[in-house]
């Protein structure tokens, strides 16, 4: 096998050898061809004028540095101004002023040297000659020294001490070559091929060489120990490092392989952490260093990746594990990313955009994203580990994540370019503090909730609760620092440091509450409360007198509910019950009376949002006060101020916010007012109907009925304030009222609570009754309210409302003939009378021809229509249930009464139909050209 892969070998150099010498001749004619045109460029002032570039441009060419001139400064960075126009442009310092003649030479020279031509496009034989052949050709070289030494172990024919020794001037021997082909035979190629340089190929085997031998004289043979393999090891990354910088960045990532790597190959009996990081971490700063001289991003994003895994790993494996000198590493590393690179080399002003969700996307992809991401994850791992795995270390590891994130939110707040950095020490300060808590409650649960032994053990110490509440405040300063320096250049990232000083604060301190807060009045965290909130308020009128509200607009708003939100937090913590529903009402209405000082947009949106938690209390609790504390006096109980107050301020909001510009909170105020003034009577009306407790049970017809009423009534305010103030709110709002109302007739009066089905007792009076309540009162709100809406209202919704009050009607003369003819129970268990059979007839007829009256009267087609639907049932009952069972004169009776009045029905809309024709006929001759209309 090894002879195979050996002629395998020979057999791939031998075949590209060919390519690689024609690629190699033409390029070094090429370089050949630039040197002559470089010396051209050193010649004197007048050779240059006496040159063809006079008689292209025309003009005197100044300030050319002559031969000894340039021959002062040998270093290939300091170019001169007629290189420079060769190589490109340069970037000028502000206060720089460049000479007029220097300017005319610059463009003179630039004019008459040709510019290069376009890359063509790589070939096949250019990446099988050029670049594939220098990779294989380094693969062979190591396996050629591993298959020696192989070999030479097999045989016996050297010693272990020999062959490190031939091992290791192995790789100095390809080492030095790289360094002499690089320096000699091919100068220039390292543009074109800068991944595929021979140089950096020979070095890099070398340097593998070299790795080897000193591991093997350590691990294997034993002939080193410990601290002198570690140090000799640790000199071979660095000197690769350090010939990265000639060779390019791969031979970068070898190094800081070899160097990651390193601890692992080196077997100590007494491992310290210690040494562990600070060699670490050393590597890190010297590949940061090397990566701010080339302008690497690939190579310090590794490195970062490598020292966080290394932290994970040690704080998951050790056990008690040393923080101190893992946290100096990350803080050094996230140091270097500050100060050293990538520093401040991506700090470039971004362009004005409105915020949307494109232009957010393009701040979280702003370069360098890899170094970036691989910071903050390499610094929130081991901090979370930290939490989990650690547990009686040296110092507590929750002030460990705390320190952590917040270096990392101070590198997001000093940066353009770091947008993650701020993002992750947000979200990762939040799942910390919530991995703490839940921590310290499976610790004290295990100690029986015994703080005295709890307070011993770092991991649920007391003091964690003001480390939380001062990295929330450090979220809140490091915000308002981007917000004053950065934020009128870049408001986008502004807008997003707003939303973390906005939730990031109040998130933290509220778990912190839930875990180490007291339930009852906790003064820490409500004046915590307050004080954030006051902060998010004074950091947006910064903004404004800063005059960055047109750019920062929604950031304002992000603070104004911010500051909200953290107000209710406060309170929360300081009150409950009904004092923290009025309080909570209250914070919103003075929000709405900031709009008489500042024109927010946002300010209006917090009586909303007190609105809905005044809402999501009821929710939680209907009651308010507790069912111990809510009183049985009607009315005046702790209901009505409980949902009384809450209801009046919104309405208050909604009426002073009449004129607000935003349509959308108008709209939003008016329909909470609504919904909480009618919360607040039907809350009344249950609390009194039951006897001053609210229960859970299902409410009588007489109840519901007092809804329904509600209900009627609210949609005829509705719409009385739609005609005086036009809103959407009060237009829809109106409509959908009625539908609801109309819903529980038809499933709760007509079903569930209908007494015919419920059994439930309606009265020992013969009108004043539980029939009057139920179904008389609401059909005549119906009745009102249909006649009320029928020119500002859709046809439909009319019928709908005229027709609803119409069955209400019908079943509550229906009832009441029951209740005649039954007493004060009706239901369906008992059957009917022959003379009940027949009153029901009578009675139908007689609401029909009444209904047929009432819509002739107001020339009302849906009374009409109601009173023919009533006509057509009384038909119907008389042929299928009188024929067959009533007996007698009665039967007899009943058709003769539907017989009568089917003919007086039929006479009065021949009567009104005859006197409509004549009216239309003559309205048709007394108008000229017009004649009657022949349908």
């Amino acid at each position: 096998m090894f002879e195979v892969v050996l002629l395998i070998l020979l057999l791939v150099l031998f075949a590209v050898g060919r390519g690689t010498g024609n690629r190699i001749d033409r390029l070094e004619k090429e370089v050949a061809k630039l040197s002559e045109q470089l010396q051209l460029l050193r010649q004197s002032p007048d050779a240059v004028q006496a040159s063809s570039i006079q008689s292209a441009t025309g003009e005197d060419v100044a300030a050319i540095p002559t031969p000894g001139e340039a021959a002062g400064s040998q270093q290939p960075e300091e170019t001169t101004p007629a290189l420079a126009a060769i190589d490109g442009p340069q970037v000028i310092a502000d206060g720089d002023a460049v000479p007029a003649a220097e300017t005319a030479g610059t463009e003179a020279l630039a004019a008459a040297v040709p510019a290069p031509a376009a890359p063509a496009k790589e070939s096949l034989e250019s990446y099988l000659g050029a670049r594939w052949a220098v990779w294989a050709g380094g693969l062979a070289l190591a396996l050629g020294g591993l298959f020696l030494v192989r070999y030479s172990i097999e045989s016996g024919l050297l010693g272990p001490g020999v062959r490190l020794v031939l091992a290791s001037l192995f790789g100095l021997a390809l080492m030095g070559a790289g360094e002499a082909i690089r320096r000699k035979a091919m100068p220039g190629i390292a543009a074109l091929y800068s991944n595929a340089m021979i140089p950096g190929i020979l070095t890099a085997a070398g340097a593998l060489s070299l790795f080897g031998a000193i591991y093997a004289a350590h691990g294997i043979y034993g002939f080193i120990g410990a601290a002198a393999a570690f140090t000799l090891l640790a000199l071979v990354a660095f000197a690769t490092l350090g010939l990265s910088l000639m060779h390019g960045q791969a031979l970068a990532g070898l190094g800081l392989a070899g160097s990651m790597v390193t601890p692992l190959l080196v077997s100590s009996t007494s491992p310290s952490p210690w040494t562990l990081f600070g060699f670490l971490t050393l590597s890190l700063v010297a590949t940061a260093a090397a990566s701010r001289l080339r302008g690497w991003r690939i190579v310090p994003s590794l490195a970062n990746l490598g020292l966080g895994g290394w932290a994970f790993v040690y704080v998951a494996a050790a056990s008690p594990a040393e923080l101190m000198p893992v946290t100096l590493a990350l803080l050094a590393m996230l140091a270097t990313s500050a100060f050293i690179w990538p520093a401040k080399a991506f700090e470039i002003i971004p362009q004005a955009e409105q915020p949307s969700p494109g232009a957010f996307l393009r701040v979280l992809a702003r370069p360098p994203l890899g170094m970036a991401m691989t910071l903050s994850f390499a610094t929130l791992l081991p901090a979370i580990a930290m939490l989990v795995a650690t547990l009686g270390s040296d110092i507590n590891p929750f002030y460990v994540m705390a320190a952590l994130t917040a270096a990392l939110a101070g590198i997001g707040a000093g940066r353009h370019s770091m947008v993650w950095p701020a993002l992750f020490a947000a979200v990762g300060a939040i799942l910390g503090t919530a991995l703490q808590v839940q921590i310290a409650e499976s610790l004290l649960a295990m100690l029986g909730n015994s703080m005295d032994d709890a307070v011993a053990i770092p991991g649920i110490a007391v003091n964690v609760m003001p480390v939380s509440l001062g990295l929330g405040a450090f979220f809140v300063l490091a915000g308002l620092f981007f917000l004053q320096r950065k934020g009128n250049r870049d408001p986008l990232l502004a807008t997003i440091w707003a939303g973390i000083m906005a939730t990031a604060p109040l998130v933290i301190a509220a778990i912190s509450y839930f875990g180490y807060g007291d339930y009852g009045r906790d003064w820490a965290y409500g004046l915590y409360g307050i004080a954030l909130a006051t902060a998010l308020l004074v950091s947006a009128e910064m903004q404004v007198r800063g005059g960055r509200r047109e750019s920062l607009t929604l950031a304002i708003d992000l603070l104004v509910a911010g500051s909200f939100l953290a107000l209710a937090f406060g309170l929360k913590a300081l009150t409950s019950g009904l004092t923290l529903t009025l309080l909570l009402a209250a914070a919103g209405f003075a929000y709405v009376l900031a709009t008489r000082l500042r024109d927010w947009r946002a300010l209006p949106w917090m009586m909303v949002a007190a609105s809905l938690a005044v809402l999501a209390r009821i929710a939680w609790e209907p009651t308010i006060a507790g069912p111990l504390s809510l009183g049985k006096t009607p009315v005046f109980n702790a209901l009505l101020p409980g949902y009384g107050i809450p209801a009046l301020l919104a309405i208050l909001s909604a009426y002073l916010l009449r004129n607000w510009p935003g349509v959308r909170v108008r709209n939003a105020l008016q329909a909470l007012a609504s919904l909480m003034g009618l919360l607040t009577v039907a809350i009344l009306v249950r609390h009194a109907m039951n006897g001053g407790v609210l229960t859970e049970s299902v409410p009588t017809l007489g109840e519901q009925s007092i809804y329904t009423l509600l209900l009627t009534g609210l949609s005829g305010v509705l719409m009385t304030l739609d005609l005086k103030s036009p809103s959407p709110v009060f237009r829809y709002g109106s409509m959908i009222v009625g539908c609801i109302a109309a819903l529980n007739v038809l499933f709760l009066h007509l079903g569930v609570l209908n007494p015919y089905f419920s059994g439930e007792s309606t009265g020992s009076w013969p009108f004043f009754n539980l029939l009057l309540i139920g179904y008389l009162l609401p059909a005549a709100a119906y009745a009102g309210l249909a006649y009320y809406a029928r020119d500002k209202r859709p046809q439909p919704y009319v019928i709908m409302l005229a027709v609803t009050g119409s069955v209400l009607a019908f079943a509550w003369a229906t009832l009441s003939v029951r209740r005649f003819w039954q007493g004060e129970f009706i239901s369906d268990w008992k059957g009917f009378l022959q003379g009940e059979t027949y009153s029901y007839s009578v009675v139908w007829l007689a609401i029909g021809v009444g209904l047929l009256a009432l819509g002739s009267r107001f020339d009302a087609k849906s009374i009409r229509l109601a009173s023919a639907a009533l006509v057509l049932i009384s038909v119907a009952k008389a042929f299928l249930i009188d024929m067959s069972h009533l007996e007698g004169v009665l039967r007899a009776l009943s058709f003769i009464g539907l017989g009568f009045v089917l003919i007086g029905i039929g006479l009065f809309y021949q009567k009104i139909l005859s006197n409509s024709r004549k009216t239309e006929q003559a309205s048709h001759a007394a108008t000229p050209g017009v004649g009657p209309d022949p349908t």
